[in-house]
């Protein structure tokens, strides 16, 4: 099974033939499946761009059937592929053919799959997901379409939930209703999905691969395995792409490399930097840790007769006047976070100011993206001091004595905390723009163990009440309120 965490805790994002056996579900809490099951359950975490790096070899070896395959997207869930197999399929018996040889490739390989073929990409995916596969003839997609779930037509969860209780719980309901009171209700993008699956508008696919700007290509009579050996051709064919960048004012951003075995095996590497570069040794030093991390993985068998590199992605490289006194800090934070992907095998990400006063809102985790900006933190306008840990949410504090000003004791995690000393308070509200929210008054406390922790007691507030749409008179009720509380938020070091 593989687990994902969430705000609310680890909630299971897929499970194998066995986990399903039990009666578990993706979706389900993690806390909970364990809670009503005795047995040992084996929990991966999730590793979303692992799974996207595999869905992309598979796109790349489905290539072996037609050269226009196209990863299943946000959409579809992100776990298959498209294949348009329309001028290609009479080389391996027909359609029907075609889905027999990929279905017994995929099974010895162990990947599990189901497969349908339709005239469109949505039918297919609709069959392949919410049915039993199988193949449609030319013009069927409606009739095949009519007893899928809504759902199947790729729209969003609390959309097909809005149908159902409407009664349109079905494409074939769908296809029936009017359509002039459907898009005004639910937008055009139902109407699109819906006629993007009959085939009444198109729905081009996008390649996995685009074509590349650059590329070079070696050839060695005598095969290759050696680690050193790869890294110092993939940087000579560096040195070769490097004057054609140059002269277009480019530099590459993201580069393929493409290993051929002696036995017709292919081996691709996708290597991806944070600000494009011309710089051979740069390359060599990245797919240098790349490979370190690869090990044995790699599987040179008797060695590779081909070595390809291919500039997929380009940026423009400004020409500067460098001297002795630049520092180079941009650079040397792309080279770190550069460094770090290629040796963890996953991107980097960091915590990105936001403008917000209130302490959950005021950072935020980003994908890494190297700018002059991104490198220098805002500083506050005050100086007070910030926990080194924020928890995620704040935890209640209970039997909490202060009379007047800060704690004196509470209990937090079923333990006493007893105050020895309090600075504050520092009184933070949210944004007007924002809504109303509480006002809250932080103290830094240190109780008599040592532990110094972030508290802050929240003003009451009055709850918000609507009057019924049915009148214009306001509420004669007054409006209740928020009790006070005492919250923990974080912890010193």
């Amino acid at each position: 099974m593989v687990a994902a965490g969430e705000a609310t805790g680890l909630r299971l994002t897929a499970v194998d033939a066995r986990a399903r056996a039990l009666g578990l579900r993706p979706g389900e809490p993690l806390a909970r499946a364990r809670a009503r099951l005795s047995t040992p359950l084996s929990v991966h975490p999730a590793d979303p761009e692992a799974d996207a790096a595999a869905l992309d070899r598979l796109c790349l070896w489905a290539k072996r059937y037609t050269p226009n395959v196209a990863a299943f997207g946000e959409a579809e869930g992100r776990d298959g592929l498209f294949l348009d197999v329309a001028g290609s399929s009479h080389l391996f018996g027909g359609e029907a053919g075609l889905m027999a040889d990929l279905a017994r490739r995929l099974s010895a390989n162990g990947v599990p799959a189901r497969m349908a073929l339709a005239g469109t990409p949505g039918c297919a995916f609709a069959l392949a997901r919410h049915g039993a596969g199988g193949l449609v003839p030319a013009g069927g997609e409606a009739a095949a379409l009519r007893d899928r779930p809504v759902l199947a037509l790729r729209i969003e969860p609390e959309m097909a939930a809005t149908l159902g209780r409407l009664g349109l719980r079905r494409i074939g309901e769908l296809i029936d209703a009017p359509r002039a009171p459907l898009a005004r209700r639910f937008g055009e993008g139902l109407i699109r999905r819906l006629d993007q699956a009959l085939g009444h508008r198109p729905e081009p696919l996008v390649p996995l691969d685009e074509p590349a700007a650059l590329g070079a290509v070696r050839g060695f009579l005598d095969p290759i395995g050696h680690q050193a050996i790869i890294v110092a051709t993939v940087a000579r064919l560096m040195e070769t792409l490097a004057p054609r960048l140059e002269a277009a004012g480019l530099g590459a951003r993201a580069l393929r490399l493409t290993l051929h075995r002696v036995d017709g095996v292919i081996r691709t590497l996708a290597l991806a930097l944070s600000e494009p570069t011309r710089c051979p040794v740069q390359v060599g030093r990245l797919l240098d840790l790349r490979l370190d991390r690869l090990g044995s993985a790699l599987d040179a068998g008797f060695g590779f007769e081909t070595v390809r590199l291919d500039v997929v992605g380009t940026g423009p490289v400004a020409a500067r006047q460098v001297d002795f006194s630049s520092r180079g800090r941009g650079a040397s934070a792309s080279g770190l976070a550069d460094a770090l992907r290629q040796r963890l095998g996953r991107g980097i990400l960091h915590l990105a100011p936001h403008a917000s006063h209130v302490p959950e809102r005021a950072e935020a985790v980003e994908p890494w993206r190297v700018t002059r900006v991104a490198l220098r933190r805002p500083e506050r306008a005050t100086g007070l001091p910030r926990p080194l840990v924020l928890l995620i949410r704040s935890e209640a504090a209970e039997d909490v004595l202060a009379p007047d000003g800060p704690p004196q004791r509470f209990r937090w995690r079923r333990r006493l905390h007893r105050v020895a000393h309090a600075d504050g308070p520092e009184r933070i509200a949210g944004e007007w723009w924002s809504g109303s929210a509480p006002t809250r008054d932080y103290y830094v406390v240190e109780d008599e163990a040592g532990r110094r922790l972030w508290i802050y007691r929240q003003a009451p507030s009055p709850a918000q009440t609507v009057a019924p749409s049915n009148t214009l008179a306001p509420l004669q009720t007054p409006p209740q309120t928020q009790a006070a509380g005492w919250f923990i938020h974080g912890m010193f070091a």
